[in-house]
């Protein structure tokens, strides 16, 4: 699989003085809509679109609640989901409050199968 890519002048931030260079980074494409991979999935299976549309949706709508439970959502063989955040720290434990918790985000880990796959990748210059 090719990935595309398209080359960014930047400066280096811990000195304004030095020449900037180019770096690779990935070229934005279109996105992929839970339509197109319930068509693609329903193209190599048995089972039929709305089928599987309605079960991504509906795993979709459930993966909060487990991530507020303080799950790790195993996704088999595609990685897992977790939460993670930062918070202000304080001096006492009394101190602290639900306020100070700030960048709540959800945390991809990609499984080995995927992982795997990443170094099949070749790479193209976009135009």
């Amino acid at each position: 699989m090719a990935v595309k890519y398209r080359l960014v002048q930047k400066g280096n931030p811990g000195d304004a003085a030095a020449p900037k260079k180019f770096y690779a980074t990935p070229a934005p494409r279109s996105k992929t809509t839970v339509k197109e991979i319930s068509k693609d999935i329903s193209d190599i299976s048995s089972l039929n679109y709305g089928d599987i549309s309605n079960v991504l949706n509906n795993f979709v709508q459930l993966i909060p609640k487990y991530l507020a439970n303080g799950n790790i959502v195993s996704l088999g063989e595609l990685g897992t989901l977790r939460l993670n955040f930062s918070s202000e720290g304080t001096a006492t434990e009394d101190t602290f409050s639900p306020a100070k918790i700030s960048k709540v985000k959800i945390v991809f880990t990609p499984g080995p199968d995927l992982k795997k796959s990443i170094p099949t990748f070749t790479f193209e210059k976009t135009a």
